[in-house]
């Protein structure tokens, strides 16, 4: 059983305040503040300090809450496995990034799940950092990610190696060209992804690397949703930057143009990562074996 007082410390973190934690948990103000007061003693440290009219973690009540979630979701994990076993289903939560969201990876989930009766995926999307947070605290059993993370306790499985490029309007004239330079980037209103994306942050450390920044550009927009950002760039209102992988559909059908940048060779890996105890290798040959099939299938 996992002790209540947790969860009473993960609903103060949550809302920020003993009296809505209380009527959350349905438990008295003072029930709640003895709780928490009840894990300081227990453990020695001080785990909320107040700011103003917020109730913050300190630097030890960071640590005391990372295990919190991680003990809650284990616990959930296997009476979920349990109730699983009895049913003979096989459940799964795997993580993605928005540019996940937009390649292949969602569809060979999908289609791994139609030829395995009996399996159940569910999909979570969530900046890179998130998805490695809720992978560390077993909120999920598998995360898709663009880059690599240094963990001892994480394995790496490569997926795939894909690249950012420019991406434009068929009618723009840039679609004419093979390959196109940074000047030809200034002169085009641009279209990005807000800054906590992956794909924004290595274009940016790209500039940088060549004396340059995002303020030598004319970015008109940001926005978090590639579909969306996709959808502005077919109807003219500006170029972007965004990995390949998330224009496979577009490319196949041709509805948009890519195209690589003169002197930014913007190159990382996809990769699959899971905790060293996972058990169904299986799933992740299937996973990597259908979507080298299904790039195939958009590379045609």
């Amino acid at each position: 059983m996992i002790d209540p007082k947790l969860y009473t410390l993960l609903a103060v973190l949550e809302h920020k305040s003993y009296t809505r934690a209380a009527e959350h948990l349905s438990l008295t103000q003072p029930a709640v503040t003895q709780h928490i007061k009840q894990l300081e003693r227990e453990l020695g440290i001080k785990i909320f300090n107040r700011a103003g009219n917020e109730i913050k973690p300190t630097e030890q009540g960071e640590i005391v809450i990372s295990y919190a979630r991680r003990n809650i979701a284990l616990y959930q994990r296997m009476e979920q496995n349990i109730r699983d076993a009895h049913r003979r289903i096989r459940r799964l939560t795997v993580g993605i990034t928005h540019t996940a969201e937009s390649n292949a990876v969602a569809e060979v989930l999908g289609k791994y799940c139609y030829e395995h009766p009996g399996t159940s995926i569910t999909i979570v999307t969530g900046s890179i950092s998130d998805l490695y947070d809720m992978l560390k605290n077993y909120e999920l059993d598998l995360a898709v990610v663009e880059g690599k993370v240094q963990d001892n306790s994480i394995n790496s499985l490569l997926l795939d190696t894909d690249s950012l490029m420019l991406v434009v309007s068929n009618n723009s004239p840039l679609a004419q060209k093979s390959m196109v330079t940074i000047e030809d980037l200034k002169k085009e209103p641009l279209i990005l992804r807000r800054p906590s994306s992956g794909t924004r942050n290595l274009f940016t450390a790209h500039l940088e690397s060549n004396n340059m920044s995002l303020d030598d550009f004319n970015l008109i927009l940001e926005v978090d949703n590639i579909a969306t950002i996709k959808d502005l760039i077919r109807r003219d209102i500006g170029i972007s930057i965004l990995a390949r992988s998330a224009c496979l559909d577009e490319l196949q059908k041709g509805k948009i143009t890519v195209l690589p940048i003169e002197n930014l060779s913007m190159i990382r890996e996809i990769n699959i990562l899971y905790h060293k105890d996972f058990q169904h290798e299986d799933i992740l040959q299937s996973i990597v074996r259908e979507y080298n099939k299904a790039v195939k299938f958009y590379g045609s």
